[in-house]
């Protein structure tokens, strides 16, 4: 399983995979799909060569959602990774 990050069930955040460690020399993310749990929402996403960003909404406290992140790279590659996200109130 993947990082762990905290939430408060008000709060807009953006979480972020790195993919920049796992990628080959000149090998890029070309797509990027998140599949996120109900009760969380998914805001916006957006990624760049390397990287993956999802902005989160929601959530019930006292709960823990895992978020995935698949990506396509231009090697015709295909991944992906989970983070946790545990809704907590602050």
């Amino acid at each position: 399983m993947g990082e762990t990050f905290d939430k408060d069930p008000s709060a807009k955040l953006d979480y972020t995979v790195d993919w920049s460690s796992w990628l080959c020399a000149g090998e890029t993310i070309t797509a990027s799909d998140w599949t996120v749990p109900d009760g969380l929402t998914e805001a916006s996403a957006s990624f760049d060569d390397d990287s993956a960003t999802v902005w989160l909404t929601g959530g019930t406290d006292d709960t823990d959602y895992k978020v995935v992140n698949q990506i396509t790279t231009n090697a015709g590659r295909i991944d992906q990774r989970t983070i946790v996200i545990a809704v907590k109130e602050r």
